[in-house]
């Protein structure tokens, strides 16, 4: 889910302190430079008339809408009735994948690019339990489990990788969705499809939406901040032990208990009441499979692989950041967010908001807060 629960050893939750802006007297903080739009509150839902701001404003510039709650109405599925409806893609002829795809007759004539769901580090596809009933009103609407998570295959002796992951999903994009897609990823899933998206030969990536993106597979990408500095020897010991089996094996054990878990997860949401005992169960049952210790031991001493900020500069897609202010893991005065939160004022195809009191999985943290912000966008793109 972004961040996993399970994430506790792979990325080390060092609780910065988040940013104030401020913002308490008005809907949304503009920026300096107008950039950035700072989201207190959610805003309408309203479609059409999000689209006709959302053209006049440019792309940097976030759409303003009324103070009134999110009217995007879509219901949270339930685990059982995800996992009944997803179905499997054989990837490379070897590797079981599992993935859902949900449409109704409004997306089904509806014009707009399909949409492409990428879940983070120890989660899997419902954990956008919240989101799709929502999107699928509007859009067809996939979501993946990367290989070695949920339901997808979790191959003994496989080195898991970024790129892997990235070329993963384009394969599933030219096999089975086939239309240029909007990709919309959390944490390590955003970083994959951002991997995905700067592949040159690529032509079937529409648009990026990233919900507070990792720097990389592990905290060993983040080199440039002095925290991170400071830990590295204790990160190339803590891979040095993973390395030992029955040690790996007991930490992973004591990591994947329900109190722990819970306890992680309410560390890093903003809203303490998104984490109840679906969301437990939905990183705690993968982590049970056979080959999950192996998966987890492998991206956590892997190599961290390509960073975001030598890949952003080449992508001339429409993108979307939105950014949880209170996200321990990946925090905006870090060096990832601070490089994330620069980007509007670099790159003219780049808008960022940023989401006050959510943490590091804005979409099953304040769903409808994401929802207000990521509808207009899409309608204005499909609209392009």
């Amino acid at each position: 889910m972004g961040f996993s629960a399970l994430a506790v050893a792979a990325e080390l939750p060092l609780h910065y302190s988040s940013v104030n802006k401020n913002g308490d007297r008005f809907l949304c903080q503009q920026r300096k430079h107008g950039h950035i739009r700072y989201c207190k509150k959610p805003v309408s839902c309203n479609i059409k008339s999000n689209i006709t701001a959302a053209a006049t404003s440019g792309n940097n510039t976030a759409t303003t809408g009324s103070t009134s709650s999110s009217s995007c109405g879509g219901k949270v599925l339930e685990i059982k009735e995800i996992r009944e409806r997803c179905k499997k893609w054989l990837w490379k002829g070897q590797f079981s994948i599992n993935y859902f795809v949900s449409c109704n007759s409004d997306s089904q004539s509806n014009p707009g690019p399909p949409l492409l769901l990428v879940h983070g580090f120890g989660a899997s596809i419902p954990h956008w339990r919240r989101n799709i009933d929502t999107l699928a009103k509007n859009y067809t609407v996939y979501a993946i489990d990367l290989l070695g998570f949920g339901a997808s295959d979790k191959p003994e002796g496989f080195s898991y990788t970024m790129e892997a992951w990235a070329q993963l999903i384009l394969d599933f994009l030219d096999e089975v969705i086939q239309k240029p897609t909007v990709l919309i990823g959390n944490s390590v899933g955003s970083l994959a499809c951002v991997i995905a998206a700067s592949d040159s030969s690529q032509t079937l990536v529409r648009g990026l939406v990233l919900l507070n993106c990792s720097g990389g597979m592990n905290n060993k990408a983040i080199v440039d901040d002095w925290r991170i500095k400071l830990l590295l020897p204790l990160l190339w010991l803590i891979d040095f032990l993973l390395k030992q089996r029955a040690i790996a094996s007991s930490i992973f054990e004591r990591v994947k208990q329900r109190d722990t878990l819970r306890n992680i997860l309410l560390s890093v949401y903003g809203n303490k009441e998104s984490v109840d005992e679906d969301l437990v169960e939905i990183i705690r049952g993968p982590a049970c499979d056979e080959g999950a210790l192996d998966a987890f031991v492998s991206i956590v001493t892997g190599p961290p692989g390509p960073n975001p900020v030598t890949l952003m500069p080449g992508i001339s897609i429409p993108i979307l950041v939105l950014w949880g202010d209170q996200d321990p893991f990946t925090p905006i005065d870090g060096p990832v967010g601070k490089y994330f939160s620069s980007l509007p004022s670099q790159l003219s195809n780049v808008r960022l908001c940023m989401l006050e009191g959510v943490g590091h999985c804005p979409h099953d943290d304040k769903p409808d807060l994401v929802h207000d912000n990521l509808l207009p966008w899409l309608a204005h793109l499909a609209a392009s």
